[in-house]
């Protein structure tokens, strides 16, 4: 009864309230209730801090959904081990990353890893924002940058440049920036990330690191969405190397101001630290660790 309680309380935790989990499970509104208060009672503490619009986590609640992921993928991997055989890798694994690198390189990737290994389901979110991973339970996540967040553990995978680039027609009917100073008029292409808009674009000048701040008539919050207005002549853009590595090859794309071009970012894998990952989660890890080395 216990493990059903703490999968109902991840559910709970990961719905952001009791009725959408009770539904999601088949439990009636007074049963999520009660089990929710007998958890509370065997750990004798608050788990959850309820108002008539949201919830939210106590400290011991945040603990628990770290112990309670752990305990559950133990004993789902226990099970698969005793049903299917030690060689056996099934179950869920949920994954995020960005919509350009996930569309493009990590789908592929996840294609191979599953016919390969038939049993495994994979729940793919794909999004440019940040996403809480301990929140909505996503144990691997594929980020750019350094990672600030000390309750989360990164392997870097590679390094990748960060490229200013426009359509030839684009390039042909506004000129060719020579100079950063020169993107001030030009119709920037903006990426929004989550409540920041991303208009101060790294360059190195005179050998340091400076920042544009860069205008223009398109922002949004899909990182697919800015290259195929790049594509269509609408602006600059600012997109990884991996994202626009076709359309450079392919001359669809030009890539400009290299001479200003700031260090390469990291590609990382991140996870939630404190943790023990299911057999299957580590295997995808490495498969992708792999994989998208094999593509640089």
């Amino acid at each position: 009864m216990l493990l059903d309680n703490l999968s109902l309380f991840l559910q709970i935790v990961e719905k952001g309230g009791l009725a959408v989990a009770g539904r999601e499970m088949g439990l009636a509104p007074a049963t999520v209730s009660e089990r929710l208060a007998s958890l509370e009672a065997h750990y004798g503490a608050r788990l959850l801090t309820r108002t008539t619009r949201s919830i939210s986590l106590t400290d011991e609640g945040r603990e628990l959904v770290t112990g309670a992921r752990r305990i559950l993928a133990e004993a789902e991997e226990t099970e698969a081990r005793i049903r299917l055989g030690v060689e056996k890798i099934s179950g869920l694994i949920r994954l995020s990353a960005p919509i350009d690198l996930g569309r493009n390189q990590i789908v592929p990737l996840l294609d191979a890893f599953m016919k390969q290994h038939r049993g495994v389901t994979v729940d793919l979110t794909l999004s440019d924002g940040n996403i809480d991973l301990v929140g909505q339970g996503i144990d691997l996540a594929l980020r750019y940058g350094d990672q600030a967040d000390s309750s989360m553990k990164s392997k870097k995978l590679h390094d990748t440049r960060r490229l200013v680039c426009a359509s030839p027609a684009y390039l042909k009917a506004n000129g060719v920036p020579q100079h950063p100073d020169d993107l001030a008029h030009h119709n920037c292409i903006v990426m929004r990330f989550g409540m920041r808009t991303d208009q101060d674009w790294p360059f190195i000048v005179n050998k340091r690191l400076r920042t544009c701040r860069v205008t223009g008539d398109r922002i949004a919050n899909d990182g697919d969405l800015v290259r195929r207005w790049c594509l269509n002549g609408y602006g600059v853009a600012l997109k990884s190397e991996w994202d626009v590595q076709a359309d450079l090859q392919e001359g669809r794309l030009l890539s400009i101001l290299n001479d200003f071009a700031p260090p390469p970012n990291a590609l990382q894998i991140v996870y939630p630290a404190g943790a023990e990952q299911p057999r299957r989660v580590r295997a995808l890890l490495d498969h992708l660790d792999k994989g998208l080395k094999n593509t640089c």
